[in-house]
Parts: C-alpha cells; structure tokens; sequence
C-alpha cells in the first residue's frame, strides 16, 4: 500500500503562458482578485477568524495512538480510542514513502524515529509485520541503522510502553524547576516551547510508569542488536545545528557525563528535593492549563501533560484529565476513513494574513468582513503577564498567541502581523496618526493616550464617530507595538517568545535534540517586527530600530539571502526582510538591497515561480530550489516588489504564474510543506498560505501599477 507522495523532484513548475517585460492586463489580476477575496470571504466563520488546517508529518499520528495504547492498558480507556487508533493508521501507511519509512515532509528522506514510531502504532493497530507495507519498513529502518538510532522523545515514548528501560533514556530531573533564575541551567532559559515539554516529562521521569508489553507489539525486529543493550548515553544529534561560538569544552561530553551522574544518585535514591519538586511540577503545569488550548497549546506538551496527569494520580473520569484528552481530540481531522491530527490550530496567524491580503488587494477597512476580523483579533489580545513576564516583570502585558486560546503564551511574530493587520483596518481618512510607542500611560501614571490624530474635515460630528470608532483599534496597536519593542534582544533581534533565550549550551543537553532548545533572535521575526514598526511610522533613525538594522545586515548570508526560521526558507527569510526593511525606509537603492533581489532573480524557475524545500535546512548549498510553490512564488514577488521591482520582468512572470495557476474558485493547490516549526526536525504545511499570500501578491502587484488602493499616511513618533 504505497503512499501518495513521490520521492522529491528538483523543480516541478508548468511553463507559464506569459513571458516578457510588460504589464500584465489589469482585469487579468483584478479577476483573480475578486475570485480568491470571494474565496477566503465564503470560509470567514461567523465570529470573524479564519483558520486553515495546520498539517504536520506521520508522528502526530504515531505519538498519538502510542499515548492511547497506553491509556488503553488502564481500567476505564476512553471508549472511542479503538476506532480512532484503527482510522489514525489508515493516515499512516497513506504517508508511507515509497522507500518503505516514514519522512519529516513529502518526498523527504527517511526519519529513523519517524518510521519506528509509525511501524509501532501499526503493530498497535492491528497490522502483522509480515505484511508488504510492514515488510518495507522494517527493511528500511534496518537499513538505515535501526531503531537503536531514535531520538531521545521516541526513547521516551518506548519506555512508556515497557519496550526500554527509562535508564535507556536521558534524565528529566523535576528538581530543575527548583534551580533559581540566575542559574544558566533554570527553565526560563529554555524556550517555551521546550519548557511546555521538559515540565511534564519531568513528571513522566520521577514516576517512570511503564506497562508490560504485549507480545504483538514488540519491535525487536527492528534493533540490530538486542534492544536491552542500548547505551544510556545519547549520542550527538545530527540534527543540531553547529554553536554559533564554538568554544574549547565539550559541552555535550559534559552533559552526557552528569546525566550518567544523576542516574546513579537516582538509584541510591539521594533525591531530598524530589516531592518538593514534583510539586511544583505540577502546580506549573496545571496553571497553564487556565485560559489555553492545552498545555502549550501544541500538541508534544499536550500529549505529556496527560501522561503527567496520570502519574498525579487523576482517575480517567477527572475534570482535569478528560478535558486534556478533549484538548487533544479538537486537532482531529476526520475524512475518508482517515484521521490525521494536527499539531495545533493557528486561528489568530490566519487571521491576521488573511485580514492583511484582502486589504491589500482592495477591500474596504469597513467591509463587513474585515469588520468581524479585527473584532475576532482584538478580543483575542492577551492582558496578563505570562512566562515572557519572568524577564519583563515591569511592562504592561499585552500581544497575541499563535492559537484560539494560550494566555501565557503570546509571541512576538502573531503580535507584529495582528498589529499589521489592524492598521490597515483603520478608515480611510485624510489624517495622520502619531503612534507614542515610547510613553507607556500605565508606567508613566498619565492618562491613557495611545496615538493623537491630526487632520482637517468639513463634518466634525462624523470626524467624532470614527475617533471613537477606532478607539479600540488604536489601543491594541499601541499596546502589541510598545509590548513587540520591550522584546527586542541585547543582539537588537526579537525572537518568538522571550528576549535574550539564547543560552546555546542547553542546545547540548542530552534530551535538546529537536534543535529548538533555545529561542534566539532570528532575522525573519526581526524584519518582520520592522514591518511593523514601519507601518506607525517609525523610522531607521528610532534606537531600536538601529540595533535592529545592525543585527539584520549582519545576519544577511554571503549570497545576500537571509535564512528563514520560521517559513521554508531563503526564500521565506529574503522576502520578510526586505519588506520589513523597505518598510523602516532602507531605499531600494541600497547595495544590500539590489544584492538580495538580485538573488530571488537568480532562483526563479523557467516556468515563472519559485520553489525551496526543507532539505536546504539539511543541505544549504540547495537553497532557492525546489519544487515551485503559490506560497514561495508569492513571497518572492512580494520581496521584489519591496526592492523595487515591481516594473520587472521577473515580478510579471511570476504573476503570470499565479495566474496561470490558480484554480477557477480563486484558490491554488499547494503539497509541499512550507513553514517551519523546528529546522532540520518538524515541518508544517499550512493549508492557509496558497490563498493568502498570493492574494497579498496580486493586490500589492495591483496597486503598485496603479489598479488598487492608495496608502493611508499613518505615523509614529
């Protein structure tokens, strides 16, 4: 039962049917315009947000059945699990390479812990291993070094299940939650998303529950040697990235030593501070529950938490409990027989895009549309401090989350592009507003003014309706603003979640081989925070704004692209930064600038488009190259167009080829996976982007030639 999705090829785009230097006709894009504004308009829930599916790759299905097989070994499973684990495996062999393993995208190369995973969960689900499907995979993990080459979170998940001994698998010593926050090694050194995992994990490891394994579940076929001689020691991840100051220690020699260390005061049982440390576990934990989709809001602490809670000692039918399972089954994705699970939902990022592209492309700040969007965003602003709050104790809390609901979680990437997008949802009106990002009323003890408007009108009662109109609008801008501000790093980068989470020695810890242990500064949120800043009108001359541009210019690689963290990749990371630069006032005219649009130039495809695959995360010498994507396609127009290029022959042809693309209901087909959750490790495909962002495109590509709206003057002091 092969999969659907063919090994990678270098470039897939059709040959476009325009070529040539000249505009394309105006109704042309106005048409398709109309034809994907009228799209995203028909998929607008009735509160106003949108939300596209959040795809991600084989383990969120894996891991999943593995938690309810073992839910399943307790007294009272939920009733539903059998079917559920039944259809989740249907999605699995779907997803199976036809090499035989399991992969971190479409047509990427075999993942070890991927395919172990999935090889189990169909065991668990019923599937004999002497079957053809089965029998390719386990020859492919053989080949590829077998299961002894796991990760240390499939380790986890093995001991879980009573396949290996939790000494196979690196410490989690709850007593770090105890270490006080001037240690290197306290958890708000992690990121947070990291530090959603360690916490129940750190549960799991005091506990340590296992179940005796049945016979049909047993792996050994997959070991190359006896599974019980597996080192206790985790070997280097090849998946890490290099540290970006290489220094004379080993760290992960030192790591690997003190894990072994502990393991042996663990078992002479010298562990004073465990109840201590269970504790407040578990009071860390189960505070973020409140006002969240989840621990986290993401699927890997959402999964443990529930594995916590069992280990507390919460019976199956517990409030706390079943809602966590609840939490769990909203990223159910049921059709054709088939479940799949997403790793979380991602309504307000969709949101805030979307409300940007119909903008962009014409639609009117009052359309009712956007009206029911930016009051969908501003109800979904956060005003409580949050785990951001330990290195900002002082500022007034405030931004947006990734997800409906994660109050100690918003981030720096969804605030700028909500604030972005609320902006542009102010009237048209022939004034300027001045943003004072630098006074904060609740720490200066003023009255709250958030921004002065100045302008002249013939009708000073209405001029009063739509101040008062905006009111609510100019209050979050002025709040996400000033809150984005306070997060800018020592480097003058932002990163996603805190300021200066950049301790890259916790990149060597033996369980830190996702490579996303840290949340640095990266170049794609920085410029995207510039972006921002540049719609209120602020200039290259405000000091945040120095710094930044001193840490964005350093970060531009030696063929002038920028690396994309968050979004597959060069192309991803060159199209946010010169937008956000453009936006602050960088001139197109700027070397750096030329140098960088001359490189989208350089990898655009014969057919007009653009295309980069994950594997130039593995491989960067392949940047700029892949198969052709609407997404990438559309960002890399929208960088030219930012270095102005929108007269290009370049931006024309790949115009040409959304709109040669795109579908007769306004939408564009799109497989690949093009965002980025953890480089190297976990990709994601958001079914949202080939919508949005060629839409941004067309109606930035439209009113540069004189066809859509006239910008609004909005300044900042």
């Amino acid at each position: 039962m092969p999969g659907p999705y063919p090994h990678e090829p270098r470039f897939v785009a059709r040959p476009s049917k325009r070529h040539g230097t000249a505009a394309l006709p105006a109704d042309a894009v106005n048409n398709a315009i109309a034809r994907t504004q009228q799209w995203l308009i028909d998929r607008q829930a009735d509160d106003g947000h949108w939300v596209g599916e959040l795809e991600g790759d084989s383990i969120l299905q894996s891991e999943y059945t593995l938690l309810l097989a073992w839910l399943a070994t307790g007294d009272s499973p939920p009733e539903w699990s059998a079917d559920r684990i039944r259809r989740m495996a249907r999605q699995l062999i779907a997803q199976q390479q036809p090499g035989g393993g399991w992969s971190r995208y479409p047509g990427g190369p075999l993942d070890v812990s991927a395919s172990v995973k999935a090889y189990l969960a169909l065991k668990i689900s019923g599937h004999a291993s002497d079957t053809p499907w089965m029998t390719r995979a386990r020859e492919a993990i053989r080949a590829a070094g077998g299961a002894e080459r796991v990760n240390s979170f499939t380790r986890y998940y093995l001991a879980l299940l009573g396949i290996l001994d939790y000494r196979q698998c690196p410490a989690v010593p709850p007593e770090l939650l105890l270490v006080p926050r001037f240690c290197p090694l306290n958890i708000y050194e992690m990121s947070a998303w990291s530090r959603t995992i360690f916490v129940p994990l750190s549960l799991l490891w005091a506990f340590q529950p296992r179940i005796d394994t049945p016979e049909a579940w047993s792996i050994d076929e997959l070991f190359l040697r006896e599974r019980t001689t597996l080192t206790a020691s985790m070997p280097l991840s090849e998946q890490l990235d290099q540290l970006s100051t290489p220094g004379r220690l080993d760290w992960h020699g030192i790591f690997t030593r003190l894990d072994a260390t502990w393991k042996r005061i663990e078992q002479w049982k010298l562990t004073p501070f465990r109840g201590m440390a269970i504790r407040k576990a578990a009071e860390w934990m189960i505070e973020r529950f409140a006002d969240s989709d989840g621990l986290g809001a993401i699927f890997p602490p959402m999964v443990w938490s529930v594995v916590a809670l069992k280990c507390l000692g919460y019976s199956d039918d517990a409030p706390i409990l079943r809602g966590a399972l609840e939490q769990l089954e909203n990223l159910v994705i049921s059709e054709n027989d088939t479940d799949r699970i997403q790793p979380c939902h991602s309504p307000v990022w969709d949101t805030a895009i979307a409300t940007i592209a119909l903008r962009d492309s014409g639609l009117a700040p009052d359309h009712p549309a956007l009206k029911r969007s930016s009051d969908w965003l501003l109800a979904r602003e956060v005003r409580h401090p949050g785990d951001w709050s330990k290195s900002r104790p002082e500022a007034t809390p405030s931004g947006w989350f990734f997800e409906f609901s994660n109050r100690f979680y918003p981030d720096v990437d969804d605030t700028a592009m909500v604030v972005l997008a609320l902006t542009r949802c102010l009237p048209e009106l022939p004034w300027t507003a001045d943003f004072f990002l630098d006074f904060d009323p609740a720490q200066d003890h003023a009255p709250d003014i958030a921004t002065v408007l100045s302008g002249r009108t013939s009708s000073p009662s209405r001029a009063a309706e739509s101040i008062e109109s905006m009111g609510p609008i100019l209050g979050a801008i002025h709040r996400g603003a000033r809150w984005t501000l306070g997060m800018q790093s020592r480097n003058g980068g932002w990163a996603a979640f805190d300021r200066d989470n950049n301790r890259e020695l916790l990149t060597r810890l033996p369980f830190a081989d996702h490579n996303a242990m840290i949340d640095p500064p990266t170049a794609d949120l920085t410029a995207r925070t510039l972006e921002m800043l540049g719609g209120l009108g602020v200039r290259e001359t405000h000091p945040a704004v120095i710094r930044a541009l001193e840490f964005l210019w350093k970060e531009q690689e030696e063929d002038s692209s920028w690396h994309g963290r968050w979004g597959v990749n060069y192309i991803y990371g060159t199209w946010q930064s010169l937008v956000g630069l453009s936006a602050i006032g960088i001139p197109p005219t700027d070397s750096r600038i030329r140098r960088a649009a001359e490189w989208l130039k350089r990898y655009q495809q014969p057919g007009g488009g653009w295309g980069e695959s994950p594997r130039t995360y593995d491989e960067p010498d392949l940047r700029g190259t892949g198969p052709v994507t609407a997404s990438q396609t559309a960002w890399a127009v929208l960088g030219l167009i930012a270095a102005g290029e929108s007269d290009s022959p370049e931006v024309a042809a790949g115009i040409g080829y959304l709109l040669d693309h795109q579908a007769a209901d306004g939408s564009w087909h799109e497989e690949s996976f093009t965002g980025t959750g953890f480089p190297r490790v976990f990709y994601l495909r958001y079914h949202l982007y080939p919508i949005s962002f060629p839409l941004m495109a067309l109606g930035r590509y439209a009113r540069c030639r004189h066809v859509a709206v006239a910008a609004v003057d909005r300044r900042a002091a």
